[in-house]
């Protein structure tokens, strides 16, 4: 069953590319003590993704802040590289960490796999936006197939 309200985030690692190179995160650290909206895509650089996804939470940032979220996470089945690079073009550097979970393992801890093999992609992550608070799941909102709705920055901030 995909992760939903009320479960305890998974334990886990995801990979931030910085300066010094690919660093490992503990997921246990990552949602410790905060209030962390944490959002996933399917594939960085890809359409919706790339135009409204991401964009919707760096232009949304403040808002989240004022509302008291303390960090907003940004996933995607790529690597660490990728999400790098994927992070400069898009300019959130200062407001989105990219978080690489380039095996899906992550993905598969939360059930939330999304098989895009039909369009050469593989096993990826369906799209989604948690509201994590102090590792415990407040609000799942998982996107159907195609959909961009729920995860969107717009409708996170209406949540909180």
């Amino acid at each position: 069953m995909p992760i939903q309200a009320g479960d305890k985030m998974p334990e886990g690692v995801l990979v931030e590319m910085t300066g010094d190179g690919p660093a490992p995160h503990n997921t246990a650290d990552l949602f410790a003590g905060k209030k962390v909206v944490f959002f996933a895509v399917p594939g960085a650089f890809t359409p919706t993704c790339s135009a409204r996804h991401v964009p919707g939470y760096v232009e949304h940032a403040q808002a989240l802040k004022d509302k008291g979220v303390d960090a907003v996470y940004c996933m995607s089945v790529n690597d660490a590289f990728v999400m790098g690079a994927w992070g400069k073009d898009q300019g959130s550097d200062e407001v989105v960490t990219m978080l690489a979970d380039g095996n899906c393992d992550y993905t598969k801890s939360l059930d939330l796999v999304l098989d895009g093999s039909g369009f050469g992609m593989g096993q990826r992550s369906q799209r989604f936006a948690l509201i994590v608070t102090d590792g415990v799941v407040e609000h799942a909102c998982i996107e159907a197939p195609g959909d961009f709705k729920v995860s969107s920055a717009e409708h996170v901030v209406s949540l909180l």
